[in-house]
């Protein structure tokens, strides 16, 4: 529908290298496409002064498209999803990572298949067609291929990627798909996807090409793998 409007949330922890380049390559293809949209920028405390260049970048583009709602301190994903609903004043959420990872260019493609299916979910995918991962070593690229394949054989969720976290949705489906997951971390993404299928929420996939971050440390450590390992099984008792 023309009136349609798209509030993407970028939840950030130490990302100010990165985030410059996420919002000018979000606005140039937002305008490009013509599609009424804001940024949400849900910083956590981040001790690099991300906020601080947060507001510079709020000067540049408008406070009518940059919202900045920081949070005190590390929440969880969850949690920050559900703040920045709270301020989000479109009728599509889109939530993508702020580290260069996810590439603004895919969003109209989401937007395209959303109208196309009426969908409730358009995801974005490595495991499928063009998609792809770039920059990672066979380390990373096996756990994610390996938990990946596993989440596949036990969950059975009619989608190809469910630990990706670049995906378009609607705003009352995500604030109800939240309010039913209970995982937190990495894990929180596959419970979305897998609530999503209980609720009979239609699904549609757009192949992406996920490239590792430039600036800054990945987030994934030991800890993250031990848990996805756990909440893996508790889906799969649950679900």
């Amino acid at each position: 529908m023309p009136g349609d409007k798209y509030s993407i949330l970028l939840p950030t922890y130490n990302e100010r290298d990165n985030l410059p380049i996420i919002i000018w390559l979000i606005v140039k293809y937002m305008q490009e496409a013509k599609i009424n949209y804001e940024v949400i920028v849900i910083d956590d405390g981040s001790p690099d002064g991300t906020l601080e260049v947060a507001k510079q970048l709020q000067k540049i583009y408008g406070e009518n498209r940059i919202l900045l709602r920081p949070r005190a301190a590390k929440l969880g994903l969850g949690t920050a999803y559900i703040h920045g609903i709270e301020h989000a004043t479109g009728d599509y959420i889109i939530i993508m990572d702020a580290d260069l990872s996810h590439h603004p260019k895919f969003i109209p493609q989401f937007i395209e298949l959303q109208k196309q299916g009426g969908l409730d979910i358009v995801s974005g995918t490595r495991y499928k067609g063009a998609g792809g991962v770039y920059g990672w070593d066979f380390k990373r690229k096996l756990i994610s291929r390996g938990a990946n394949f596993l989440s596949q054989l036990l969950l059975r969720p009619n989608a190809s990627d469910l630990t990706g976290s670049f995906r378009l949705y609607r705003k009352e489906v995500l604030k109800e798909l939240i309010s039913r997951c209970t995982s937190k971390g990495y894990v929180f993404q596959m419970e979305m996807i897998v609530r999503a299928r209980q609720l009979n929420y239609t699904i549609g996939e757009v192949p992406i090409s996920f490239v590792d971050r430039v600036y800054g440390q990945s987030k994934l450590g030991g800890s993250e793998i031990v848990q996805f390992a756990k909440n893996l099984l508790y889906l799969f008792a649950t679900t």
